[in-house]
């Protein structure tokens, strides 16, 4: 019986989808409760910078959407499961067998991502990409579309946001100088995938919250829907 209930858990993972605008906290909090539960952490916009990375090595033009969409076709990739030095196990996107940790942080891939990620057929690769990771078991995935479009079937969505001013504050702690309200207006309004709350999400604002009570909420939340019903 044992054998049959844990082949079932394999073949159906659990995914907990945490979406939200930028520097609401997702990253941070989806690492957290990855690694409280043991379950396998996705950043899908890490995948996102990737190609954009790519496309700028490439010397794509990322004004050209078809352009944008053939280097997506066609550059080769894989993805792996690794434990970070934090002994967290994150998925992470390969191009060529080589993971650009470090650049796909900077600010210009930054800039090129919100450009790409707008591309319609860029998201229908990534969408297929990101559903492949359930291969590694279960996940906590983060991103903007997850609930909406990656795993709609989801029972475990989640919305996180802070007041614009907060999550500037954030940003700028962090180095980064950032027009978050432009880039609200581009996620919510693009034609494919545009950001916005899963139907049966549960919504927390978090900007008066550290990001040790926000994984906390989460954590509760996720136990709470875990329960068998009565």
């Amino acid at each position: 019986m044992w054998l049959n209930q844990e082949f079932i858990l394999k073949k159906h993972p659990i995914v907990i989808a945490i979406d939200g605008t930028s520097a609401s906290g997702k990253s941070t909090n989806s690492k957290l409760v990855a690694k409280a539960l043991g379950y396998v952490y996705v950043d899908t916009g890490a995948m996102y910078r990737t190609l954009g990375w790519y496309c700028l090595q490439k010397r794509v033009d990322i004004h050209d959407a078809k352009a944008v969409a053939t280097a997506c076709r066609k550059w080769k990739t894989s993805l792996e499961c690794v434990e970070t030095k934090t002994h967290l196990r994150a998925v992470h996107l390969l191009v060529d067998g080589y993971y650009p940790d470090k650049e796909i942080r900077t600010a210009e891939v930054s800039a090129t991502t919100s450009l790409i990620a707008a591309v319609p057929k860029v998201r229908d690769w990534m969408k297929k990409k990101q559903r492949e990771c359930i291969q590694f078991g279960d996940l906590v995935m983060e991103g903007r579309d997850i609930g909406t479009n990656v795993f709609p079937d989801s029972n475990f969505k989640f919305y996180l946001d802070a007041k614009l001013e907060e999550r500037t504050a954030r940003r700028s702690a962090d180095g980064i100088h950032e027009n978050l309200a432009a880039r609200d207006q581009r996620d919510s309004q693009r034609a494919a995938a545009p950001l916005m709350i899963a139907l049966g999400a549960k919504v927390l604002d978090n900007s008066k919250m550290t990001s040790a009570e926000t994984s906390e909420w989460l954590l509760t939340e996720i136990r709470k829907l875990m329960q068998p019903a009565k």
